[in-house]
């Protein structure tokens, strides 16, 4: 609840901060008198909520890097488990003295010569009280393993979102985004409901069948003897079958959902381009052939079911009659009393009982394990990208980079980089430019350490980045993409995403500097403007004026802009190249550009072709040369840049 965060102090300077009458003209919006009691007495009740003390390593501890296993789960919390296996051993043993009640009442009141009223009474009530015990010790149980499983779901999907940010970027560009969201939402679902009454119920129905087993044989050896001899092998040749036939199908089926859920993503972000491409109706057959596979998935382990369940209840109804054959025999040749037959069929039909709720709770167990199996397989993929275990902090830089020798593929066998080599001086910016695949982008990439070089090493200040902490080396790098990414927030929140603490004044500082000033002062509520879901309901402009303005208050040494301008009109690209000065004073900079009016702008153009430089020099120079520069300078003239430049440069540009 919103307004419980102030009332940890105490109560009473709650009340008075709740109770007190609005400013005038402004709507009511605490708490009303007539319920300020019994919202005192509620937050009273509340329990105290210990601030997290998690904090992210690139580095995973120990328990992290154990294989994922139920158990290993579960034995974070002993007292937990160790408060409901008891509750499970009272509930099963409480469950199993109906018969023998049963028993004793009819051969000590109901046989002729031994009729006792007070006996039968006896029994009942006992009976009556020790379902009651039994019902209440349930209710304990499930409260128990509620609270067991919401402990360790919610470890586990920390542990899965946090081992998400230790993963490279080719691991999100090999796997698709809705395949991870089924390994996050219905994959722990269903662990959690494993873990919440399947692990409880199979330990109690389990638990019912070896205490009924031995009360068998202590009724009667015989008939206990044909029971396990007869009737449990072949329970138990079918439940083989039953656990193999059934794995594949839910291992199939968490594989299929996971499809679904991708294809409805991909489908819901692209919208767009669907509506606009008339795809609709294509979108909707690949949806049903996607749906159409999980079906096939979910029917052949229906059948499975369909087979398992009906077999089991066939085998006990013929043990049944077996066993009552034998056993009416064995009354009429008087070796058996007609109270002990009774007895022994009460616990005969419990001990069929819980194997048909096994047979349901199986089937929650092999989608739980299932889950596991994909869970474990996420948490065992390691970073391409990963931390030396003696990395140290990078010291404040000046911002020198070096490509020494680097050479780089996505595919090691396919190389995109040949032995590039390149001093980028603090200071200095720097344009890569070259036709699209050159490689002008994974350059960038490399010094951001989003990927390792296959040869050579990229050096920051003569400090090759792979020895240092990724948080010392990006906290000084700020990146500017292409696509500026907003998350679903305020404009506040978006601006201060990539440094904490950050003031207002800061705030306002960088949206001065990069010329939002405008722009914020239209929003109805300015800074606090909500942002939809990356930004759509605002231009590419104004994206991209709030990442460079994001990347200004992150205060980095080195900027990194991908294409920054390549989407914009001629008018916004005019108003981000002047933000883009601001920011570039002191800094060294690598810019990909596209725009030549971009790249004329650095210190020092870049030529990459073919994953090799090509030639450099600033853009004077390279004019001057009449080399693949002056070719595509001049190429680009041909296709309208110099009226662009103009226009950008003349008077009704800028207004």
């Amino acid at each position: 609840m919103a307004w419980g965060g102030g009332w940890g102090g105490g109560h009473q300077q709650g009340a008075a901060m709740f109770g007190g009458s609005s400013p005038s003209g402004l709507p009511f919006g605490g708490i009303p008198s007539e319920l300020m009691e019994e919202a005192t007495k509620l937050l009273a009740s509340e329990p105290t909520h210990v601030p997290s003390q998690r904090t992210f390593s690139q580095q995973p501890n120990p328990s992290e890097l154990q294989v994922l296993t139920l158990t290993q789960l579960l034995k974070k919390y002993p007292q937990w488990v160790l408060s409901g296996t008891a509750l499970v051993l009272v509930i099963s043993l409480i469950l199993q003295a109906g018969p023998k009640l049963t028993e004793y009442a009819i051969n000590n009141g109901m046989i002729p010569g031994h009729h006792s009223i007070s006996v039968v009474i006896s029994c009942g009530v006992l009976y009556l009280l020790l379902g009651l015990a039994a019902t209440f010790m349930q209710r304990l149980q499930v409260d128990v393993t509620g609270k067991l499983a919401a402990r360790v779901m919610n470890d586990l999907r920390i542990r899965v979102f946090t081992h998400l940010q230790r993963l490279s970027l080719n691991f999100f560009t090999e796997e698709k985004a809705g395949v991870l969201m089924s390994r996050m939402t219905s994959d722990i679902e269903n662990l959690q409901q494993l873990v919440q009454d399947g692990v409880s119920q199979f330990a109690i129905q389990g638990l019912t069948m070896i205490i009924i087993t031995i009360i068998l044989f202590t009724t009667n050896v015989v008939l206990a003897a044909w029971t396990v001899l007869l009737v449990v092998p072949l329970l138990f040749i079918f439940s083989i079958w039953f656990h193999r036939a059934s794995e594949r199908g839910y291992l199939l089926s968490r594989d299929r959902i996971a499809n679904v859920l991708a294809d409805l993503s991909e489908s819901l972000y692209g919208i767009r381009v669907v509506t606009a491409n008339n795809r609709q109706r294509r979108n909707i057959l690949n949806h049903r052939h996607v749906v159409g596979a999980y079906r096939d998935a979910n029917l052949y382990t229906g059948r499975v079911n369909a087979i398992y369940g009906p077999a089991t209840i066939m085998i006990g109804i013929l043990g049944q009659g077996l066993l009552l054959g034998i056993g009416g025999h064995m009354v009429l040749a008087h070796q058996l009393s007609i109270g002990a037959l009774v007895a022994f069929f009460l616990f005969l039909n419990r001990f069929f009982q819980p194997i048909q709720l096994l047979v349901q709770q199986y089937n929650l167990l092999q989608q739980g394990r299932s889950s596991i199996i994909r869970l474990r397989e996420l948490l065992q993929v390691a970073p391409n990208v990963d931390e030396q275990h003696d990395a140290t902090t990078l010291p404040v830089i000046e911002g020198r980079i070096n490509f020494e020798h680097v050479s780089f593929g996505y595919d090691p066998t396919n190389l995109i980089l040949h032995d590039v080599n390149l001093t980028i001086a603090p200071g200095e910016s720097v344009a890569f430019v070259g036709p699209t695949g050159a490689g002008k982008s994974t350059m960038a990439k490399l010094a951001n350490r989003f990927y390792d070089p296959t040869q050579g090493r990229v050096l920051v200040d003569g400090i090759d980045i792979k020895t240092v902490t990724l948080r010392s080396l990006r906290s000084q790098l700020g990146v500017v993409p292409q696509e500026p990414f907003l998350f679903a927030g305020s404009l506040r929140s978006n601006l201060s995403f990539g440094r904490v603490g950050v003031t207002s004044e800061e705030i306002e500082q960088a949206v001065d500097v990069v010329g939002l000033g405008e722009f914020v002062a239209r929003l109805p509520e300015g800074l606090d403007t909500i942002v939809h879901e990356r930004g759509q309901t605002l231009s590419a402009g104004e994206r991209q004026l709030l990442a460079l303005a994001r990347a200004f208050l992150a205060r980095p040494r080195i900027l990194i802009l991908d294409e920054a301008t390549s989407s914009l009109d001629l008018h916004s690209e005019k108003i981000i190249e002047r933000a883009l000065d601001r920011l570039l004073e002191g800094r060294s900079a690598i810019l990909i550009a596209h725009r030549l009016t971009t790249a004329q702008r650095a210190d020092r153009i870049v030529v990459i072709d073919q994953g090799m430089i090509i030639e450099q020099g600033s853009p004077a120079e390279l004019l001057a040369s009449g080399g693949a520069y002056a070719t595509m300078y001049a190429a680009w003239l041909e296709s309208g840049g110099r009226d662009a430049s103009r226009a950008d440069n003349s008077p009704t540009s800028l207004t």
